[in-house]
């Protein structure tokens, strides 16, 4: 339940409303053109207004236009560029969907798209048309789109119940009211023309749809939703418009209600009449609860009535706001201006003649302040004499504490006067008394600071004024003086309790802000789920003081406790209903609600636009609803900045998993790339080879075909190898391995590869064992052979040498090729990366390096890519650490 402040200066422009038209300048601007019903000419208007913009110049293009065969909608995209739309495969069909990447690339400055609420084909960026357009929006690109009345979200149910026939295609809200707005209208009994005319849908299809949905109330009632839906969304960019201008008045586009209550008995019927008044002039409203000072000392039953009244006026579709205010008339007439209403209901409470002589009465003050609000006034029932003996003990006469506490300090100057009356005058002995009016005001309130000034005037007459000892003034000088100490002790603890009242409301606000300041400061750097949710269920059970659980969605459909403020809580059987209508409807649901009050917990929905992502449960020891009045708009405050940060959580581990989405896609279509290449070239040479032995066997085929096999059988085993690298299938078999035989048996293998370079192996036989995987180790070897006779100049050395020292085991491959570009030579490790660094056609995937780094890190060790120190080439190194030498030979400069 929103908390608002008191509105700004109708003089001034709001600064939230500049900031949100500041965002707005950024973006591209939307126009929706809503009709009733299918074949009212939606498509039509915004062809042929996209028309009219491309001749005056603008860049128009078609997103998507559903024609539906419509012969006039048809010659309309004439002239138009269209943009091709994208094939999706869906279980054995194509699906065409707007191409949303080709339209941003193309960046036109308006772009048409058809049928806003239409549901994407699986697999797409956004599941929603809106979301396509939303995208196109941000990019700064004009919109113009069209929706039925049918798809709006809020109406769904509305229009269910009269049609029979409930769309599954929705929009938020959210969107009609960022947009601007054209109702393309036409009467029903035109529309049913043009349907009998087979100018809408098929003549068959047609005659089913005159017998249901498209009757002529149904029409006529669809209609009518279209046409006021158009007029809030105006009336809402009308408000956010002058307030951003700062204009004053009312500017009553169309009437909006405003109901005042408060925690007196019967203020549900002032609810249910400002329902009624809001039906019957269709506009929004708001019940608004006025937090005075006096609000601080309401009991638990006031606290829980205040709260069952805005519960209902939240099930009866309404607004509802927490004011803080000094004054009931000062709130009340905040809040007017700051929602621009025309309408103002409120109660007319008992009071007796000489209460109004006193305080006057709120509803004629507001008739007076308020010319330009209608006022309804409904009598209130007189309330018990127990309840107002309550109501006058409320706090507002004080406490025995602050009289006795006050009458001390009447006391004490009495005494200070006393002592220093001999070299104080008169008037210096009365300024003091001003001392105990002013601290009492301030301490205990009005009532005690009136107490303080009359108590100080008797006290000054009877101690210092002659004849002392009596209240007898002799002199009638003394008599004003005594007067003005009396009129100046009451103005005094008038303005100090004022004061008092300010600075408590301030300090309130303050004390709230610091609160959501603090908690979301907390939570904001949380990453975990599971820590995010303990910590809002920790910090919402101590400040509000309240038991707290919250619910959320496990990995499947199944609801799931994500954390509690008692570990041991379970969800009972009237828990879990309750929790599940607000997970289905995202309304509150439990005790202190309309819904399944049976409950002893209050379940209010964690939303993030229309979604609810978790429900947050608070229980408490009180009568009534869990959450007292005044604590609801803190309550409403915390559960939006825990959904801000439970979005955050879900759009990452969504990105997450995007991410992994687009490796795997990039290592596929790498993969099928590298294939159509790599096993094309050595089954070419194999086919060749063995059409020659047809002819003749020669030990040069034979070579070269077994050759070009053990090629194809390393490339399929890197493929193999990085399969179970992707897969985290990477099992190791360690022993001691002598890496002289390795290096050996690795350029024997890899002397095909090798072709055309001399091969020279500087590796000492005195080098340590190594704990390492010998397969593994083979197949790194292997491809940073294959690697150097690729990129090695023809006729050039290739080198193979081992060092160790200062503890470590280094065995380098180098050649003579091109060499690495600069400040790139981290990037030869990733997968399907090739640096080519010469004109010479060279082959590959770009796999070999990617798997030597995997294979490395799996067991233990480090490889290095850079160039060489003296001429030209790249230096390709594998580091064995300490940990995997077996033993030890004594430090050497080189081994």
């Amino acid at each position: 339940m929103p908390a608002s402040g008191p509105g700004p200066d109708p003089g001034r422009p709001d600064p939230d409303a500049l900031l949100r038209a500041a965002a707005r300048e950024d973006r591209g601007r939307l126009k929706i053109f809503l009709g009733a019903a299918p074949g009212v000419g939606k498509t039509y208007e915004m062809l042929s207004e996209g028309a009219a913009r491309r001749r005056d110049g603008v860049d128009v293009v078609i997103g998507v236009v559903e024609t539906h065969g419509r012969a006039e909608t048809e010659a309309l995209i004439r002239g138009h560029e269209v943009i091709d739309r994208r094939s999706v495969p869906y279980e054995g069909r194509t699906l065409r969907e707007m191409d949303l990447d080709a339209i941003l690339a193309r960046a036109p400055r308006l772009v048409l798209v058809d049928e806003l609420a239409h549901t994407n084909a699986p697999g797409s960026r956004h599941p929603k048309r809106y979301g396509d357009v939303e995208e196109l929006l941000a990019a700064g690109i004009d919109v113009y789109s069209t929706v039925n009345i049918q798809h709006v979200e809020s109406l769904n149910d509305v229009v269910a119940s009269f049609t029979r026939v409930r769309v599954r295609e929705t929009v938020p809200d959210s969107i009609l009211e960022s947009a601007e707005i054209e109702v393309v209208d036409i009467p029903p009994d035109e529309l049913i023309e043009r349907l009998r005319a087979g100018k809408v849908y098929l003549p068959d299809e047609a005659t089913r749809a005159l017998g249901h949905f498209f009757s002529k109330s149904n029409l006529s009632a669809l209609r009518e939703l279209a046409l006021r839906r158009a007029a809030q969304a105006v009336d809402a960019r009308m408000l956010e418009d002058v307030r951003a201008l700062g204009l004053g008045g009312t500017w009553a586009g169309s009437e909006r209600i405003v109901v005042a209550i408060s925690e007196l008995p019967g203020c549900d019927t002032l609810v249910r009449a400002a329902k009624r008044v809001a039906d019957g002039l269709r506009g929004p409203w708001t019940a608004v609860f006025i937090e005075t000072p006096r609000a601080v000392h309401f009991s638990d039953e006031q606290h829980a009535r205040v709260a069952a009244t805005m519960t209902l006026a939240t099930q009866l579709g309404g607004a509802v706001a927490t004011v803080p205010a000094q004054t009931v008339v000062a709130g009340i007439k905040s809040v007017l201006v700051d929602l621009r209403a025309t309408q103002l209901v409120l109660g007319k409470s008992h009071r007796t003649r000489w209460f109004e002589l006193r305080h006057g009465s709120i509803v004629d003050q507001l008739v007076r302040d308020t010319p330009d609000v209608t006022v309804h006034v409904l009598p209130m029932a007189a309330a018990s004499p127990a309840a107002q003996r309550a109501r006058g003990r409320s706090g507002q006469w004080g406490t025995p504490a602050g009289y006795a506490v006050t009458t001390l300090l009447v006391a004490a100057v009495t005494g200070l006067a006393s002592a220093l009356f001999q070299i104080l005058d008169l008037g210096n002995v009365a300024l003091l008394y001003l001392l105990p009016v002013m601290a009492a005001a301030s301490l205990y309130g009005l009532r005690t600071g009136l107490y303080a000034g009359i108590a100080s005037s008797l006290a000054y007459n009877f101690f210092f004024l002659p004849p002392t000892g009596t209240l007898t003034i002799s002199n009638p000088e003394n008599v004003v003086s005594v007067l003005v100490l009396l009129g100046i002790a009451i103005a005094t603890s008038q303005l100090t309790a004022r004061v008092r009242a300010q600075a408590d409301l301030a300090a309130a606000s303050a004390r709230t802000n610091a609160i959501l300041a603090g908690f979301l400061r907390q939570i904001a750097g949380v990453n975990d789920l599971d820590a995010a949710a303990q910590m809002i269920c920790d910090d919402v059970g101590r400040l509000l003081d309240v038991q707290v659980v919250l619910l959320g969605r496990g990995n499947g459909a199944e609801r799931e406790i994500l954390a509690a403020s008692d570990p041991a809580y379970r969800l009972d059987t009237m828990d879990d209903a309750a929790a599940s209508w607000t997970f289905d409807t995202g309304s509150p649901a439990g005790k202190g609600s309309g819904t399944l009050a049976a409950s002893e917990w209050l379940f209010q929905p964690m939303k993030s636009g229309e979604r609810v992502l978790a429900v947050l449960g608070v229980a408490s020891d009180r009568v009534g609803a869990p959450v007292r009045a005044d604590q609801l708009p803190l309550l409403a405050s915390l559960i939006d900045q825990s959904a801000l940060v439970l979005e955050r959580l879900r759009l990452q581990a969504e990105m997450r998993d995007v991410d992994v989405v687009r490796t795997r896609d990039r290592l596929r279509a790498a993969l099928l790339s590298s294939v159509s290449h790599d096993l094309r070239t050595p089954l070419t040479a194999v086919i060749a080879a063995a059409a020659e032995l047809h002819h003749g066997t020669t030990p040069a085929l034979i070579a070269t075909i077994e050759s070009e096999a053990q090629r194809l059988n390393r490339f399929v085993a890197n493929l193999l190898d990085m399969a179970r690298v992707e897969a985290g299938a990477l099992k190791l078999a360690v022993e001691a391995t002598d890496l002289s035989d390795a290096v050996a048996g690795a350029a024997h293998d890899a002397r095909r590869a090798l072709e055309g370079h001399a091969v020279r192996l500087n590796v000492p036989p005195d080098l340590p064992l190594v704990r390492v995987d010998p397969q593994l180790l083979h197949h790194c070897l292997l491809n940073l052979l294959d690697n150097a006779g690729r990129y090695g100049e023809p006729g050039t050395d290739i080198v193979i040498e081992g060092r160790h020292r200062y503890g470590e085991l280094r065995l380098a491959v180098l050649d003579r090729g091109p060499g690495l570009p600069p400040g790139r030579e981290g990037e030869v490790f990733e997968t399907f990366r090739r640096l080519e660094g010469s004109d010479r056609a060279v082959g590959g995937t770009g796999l070999g390096l990617a798997i030597v780094k995997a294979f490395a890190d799996a067991m233990g060790m480090a490889v290095e890519a850079a160039n060489r120190a003296e001429g030209t080439g790249a230096a390709f190194t594998l580091v064995f650490p300490s940990a995997l030498i077996v033993r030890d030979p004594p430090l050497q400069g080189t081994s």
